[in-house]
């Protein structure tokens, strides 16, 4: 989700290449969108819980191969974070339709992207493309990425449920604490960038 709507500013050199591995891998990461939501809204949760495993992997690893062997590019840029979000949501609506997890954990989370959207959209009026992306979003996408799982394996009966529980409500709430905190930080980064805009302008 963060890295998503956000520009972030590499040294490295960005390509304009299509068919690179991170790319693969955040297509497939896309497949599997359709995948997971037949999957929870079936009670199927074996294949949910894969999935969702599936998800955070690629996630961690297309972002690394891209960095570590320069293949980073402008689609991937883009294409990541839509794979993300779609994660993000799809999940807090299916696993709030199973009443696995509380209205208000969604509620929190989507408030933070209207806001997020409305940021980015009010820059953007100001010719700003975007906002570098900060350590603290990507850290709250891994939390929530890791909380999912352990909340869905957590509507079982058993001692793995019982196990999973506070473990991914610990990941949880410092998902939450963080995507919002990633928020205000953006939220400052964006008055510092208008503000050296119209001193640029002046």
């Amino acid at each position: 989700m963060d890295g998503e709507i956000v520009s972030e500013h590499r040294p490295t050199e960005v390509s304009g290449r299509l068919l690179t591995l991170p790319n693969v891998l955040s297509i497939l990461r896309l497949i599997g969108v359709p995948v997971f939501i037949w999957a929870i809204l079936t009670k199927e949760d074996g294949w949910a819980l894969l999935v969702l495993m599936l998800s955070g992997i690629t996630d961690y690893a297309d972002g690394k191969i891209a960095r570590k062997f320069h293949m980073e590019s402008r689609f991937g840029q883009l294409l990541d974070p839509v794979a993300d979000r779609l994660y993000i949501l799809t999940t807090l609506v299916g696993l709030a339709w199973r009443d696995i997890i509380p209205v208000w954990l969604v509620a929190a989370l989507v408030l933070r992207e209207l806001a997020m959207t409305v940021m980015l959209l009010h820059l953007r009026r100001r010719g700003q493309i975007g906002l570098p992306v900060h350590f603290v979003g990507k850290a709250a996408t891994f939390n929530l990425l890791y909380a999912f799982p352990l909340l869905l394996l957590a509507n079982r009966t058993d001692w793995v449920g019982e196990l999973a529980r506070p473990v991914g409500w610990g990941f949880a709430w410092w998902g939450i604490v963080l995507y919002w905190l990633a928020a205000v930080l953006y939220a400052l980064q964006a008055r510092f960038v208008l503000a050296r805009s119209r001193v640029g302008h002046a």
